[in-house]
């Protein structure tokens, strides 16, 4: 498997493409599988497919999408949109926890539709206008590359952007790809008024042979890891969201929401320190796994 989309990377870079098509992968079609969308508080919405994250934040003056899923997701997340009575023309910035296939496949055309701007990281945005796939990325020859966007905005940690009255903050948690960006903003129901994060991949996910405790592709990793927990065990956190919707247990809070569960699931203020409990512990097992090989 590793071998046919090594081959596939190589010929998708060798022509200079600059629209991906569909990847083919285990889990896409698991990933893809057919979400309703839903509030999660306040101006913020869930329109990805089930496995894959993708969070939009409205205003009167336009709205913010996070994350574009895979590139045959896009249908299930414009039709989301527009389900709830938004519409993809009206998406004003388009930004991305990590540039690989399942979190930023789609926003090549995401982009196309809306004619948003994208906002991504220094490295995350060489990756999304130049290469498709960056060569520091543990995961480099394994993984297809992401459909090419004409241009992408460049960020620097903690810059805050704006669309109509939504403030969304970028901040760097790199480890996963060295690029990985989360994402921080409040949302308000009448008075009450709460903090969202929407948390990158914190996994040590790599192709074979790379070595997150000593990569010459990718020095820091270790420590970039560690600075992305510092993160989450530091910030503000009410809702916790993830790119993989089920690293934060997205269903069964949902769940319990719908059965009347209170107080609300969706609200769990230690939820993102316990995230980087966990993340912490599957680093610290993978450097122990690379011992002695």
């Amino acid at each position: 498997m590793v071998l046919v989309t090594f081959l596939f990377l190589l010929a998708a870079l060798a022509s200079g493409q600059s629209g991906a098509p569909a990847p083919s992968c285990a889990n896409c079609a698991e990933w893809n599988k057919r979400q309703e969308p839903f509030k999660i508080y306040g101006n913020t919405y869930y329109v990805g497919p089930h496995g894959l994250s993708s969070i939009l934040i409205t205003s009167k003056a336009g709205h913010v999408l996070i994350d574009g899923a895979l590139p045959e997701s896009v249908p299930q997340v414009v039709a989301n949109i527009r389900s709830l009575g938004f519409r993809v023309e009206d998406v004003k910035l388009v930004v991305n926890s990590h540039v690989h296939f399942d979190h930023g496949g789609g926003i090549a055309e995401l982009q196309r539709l809306s004619g948003a701007e994208v906002a991504a990281s220094p490295w995350s945005a060489e990756v999304l206008t130049k290469s498709g796939v960056g060569k520091g990325d543990p995961q480099f020859g394994s993984i297809p590359p992401v459909a090419l966007v004409p241009r992408a905005t460049t960020l620097r940690d903690g810059r805050t952007l704006r669309v109509g009255d939504i403030k969304l903050t970028a901040h760097f948690t790199p480890g996963h790809t060295p690029g990985g960006t989360s994402w921080t903003w409040k949302t308000c129901e009448g008075k009450r008024c709460l903090n969202l994060v929407y948390s990158d991949s914190m996994t040590p996910v790599s192709s074979d042979g790379f070595r997150f405790s000593d990569s010459r592709e990718y020095p820091t990793a270790v420590q970039d890891f560690e600075k992305s927990f510092a993160f989450l065990r530091s910030t503000p956190c009410d809702i916790l969201l993830t790119s993989h919707p089920d690293a934060s247990g997205l269903w069964e809070r949902l769940e319990g929401r719908q059965k009347g569960v209170r107080p609300d699931p969706f609200v769990a203020p230690n939820a993102c320190k316990d995230l980087a409990g966990r993340a912490s512990e599957q680093l610290r097992r993978r450097l122990e796994s690379e011992k002695g090989r």
